[in-house]
């Protein structure tokens, strides 16, 4: 008996070709039930199609691959970057995210192994843990671990929109001014804790340790964190945390504990998520421009496709200070 081809399962599912390819290739533009017909056919035929089936007739697919850690608002911000950026070329975006946790370390290679060659031209790699990937594919890093990698890699100032908000906070009169941390095996967030410092030695505040905590830029660990701050007999009247997400937990915190957020501490954090300006209490914060990050990746990813040179393997976009609701100058100025 004759393989059923693609012909065949459009006539059976009365349906033209293009709309059957749309249809077992997960394309926009058909309808549900339209999708069902068409998969009944292909059952019904025996009629087998797929990327991985493409990719082996042409070795292209037309698809670039979004391998992050886990979805939460930062790398959510970066797909919609790179979705922006793919917008004049002729590839699919595909975000994936294996079976893994946010600290299992070599995740990608994993991702890589089961998508390169086969499912994916290419790999924007969000925050990957680790850079040194075998990989049949280009690949462009977003804020990776280590750091400036050998790969193409696009990054955000985290030391100059980390001494940017501290200093401001000094500029409203804080003395007293606690940090809340993000991961510390993570290079941006280093980064951050070392534009905080610096700020504190520029005014010629003195570094205390005994108002640094750690946030790993989760809010579980940052509620814990500020309540240890917050605690505290000599408490500090303002804190710069290391992300928005850690900034907003501090913030409930602090009203748990019956104080005024900004009259009785200010509050600063980093990334400017969507969410830090629909707050009741919209959020000071750095604007990390996420979005940009992952147009720039798109941008260098496809051009590495087309056999291109890159003007530059390393990017690093500037931050900058969004001053909103929850800064303000302590309320008994500092002597």
């Amino acid at each position: 008996m004759a393989r059923a081809t693609i012909h065949d399962v459009a006539a059976a599912a009365g349906v033209s070709v293009a709309t059957v390819s749309k249809a077992v290739n997960g394309r926009y533009g058909v309808s549900p039930t339209t999708i069902d017909r068409v998969l009944a056919a292909v059952a019904a035929l025996g009629y087998e199609s797929s990327l991985v089936a493409s990719s082996m007739r042409s070795r292209k697919t037309g698809v670039i691959g979004v391998l992050v850690s886990g979805f939460e608002p930062f790398s959510a911000e970066i797909l919609k970057g790179v979705a922006t950026g793919l917008g004049d070329s002729n590839y699919d975006l595909l975000a994936y995210s294996g079976s893994h946790h946010g600290d299992d370390e070599g995740w990608e290679r994993r991702s890589l192994s089961r998508l390169s060659g086969t499912l994916i031209d290419g790999a924007i790699m969000v925050t990957p843990t680790v850079v040194n990937v075998a990989s049949d594919v280009p690949i462009v890093a977003v804020d990776p671990h280590t750091g400036r990698a050998d790969l193409p890699t696009v990054e955000a100032d985290s030391r100059g929109g980390a001494f940017e908000a501290t200093s401001y906070l000094i500029e409203l009169g804080h003395r007293r001014i606690a940090f809340v941390s993000g991961r510390p095996d993570l290079k941006s967030a280093r980064l951050r804790d070392a534009g905080y410092r610096e700020a504190l030695t520029a005014a010629g505040i003195a570094f205390d340790p005994e108002l640094v905590r750690a946030g790993f830029y989760v809010a579980d660990s940052a509620r814990v964190a500020a309540q240890e701050l917050l605690m505290q007999r000599n408490r500090p009247t303002a804190v710069f945390a290391a992300n928005d997400l850690s900034a907003i937990a501090i913030i409930k915190v602090a009203h748990g504990l019956g104080l005024d957020v900004p009259r009785d501490l200010s509050v600063v954090g980093f990334d400017d998520v969507p969410e830090a300006a629909r707050l009741e209490l919209p959020l000071t914060t750095v604007h990390q421009p996420m979005q940009s990050i992952g147009q720039t990746a798109a941008r260098m990813l496809t051009a590495l496709l087309a056999g291109e040179t890159l003007s530059s393997t390393h990017v690093l976009l500037p931050t900058r200070l969004v001053r909103r609701a929850t800064t303000a100058p302590p309320r008994v100025p500092a002597g």
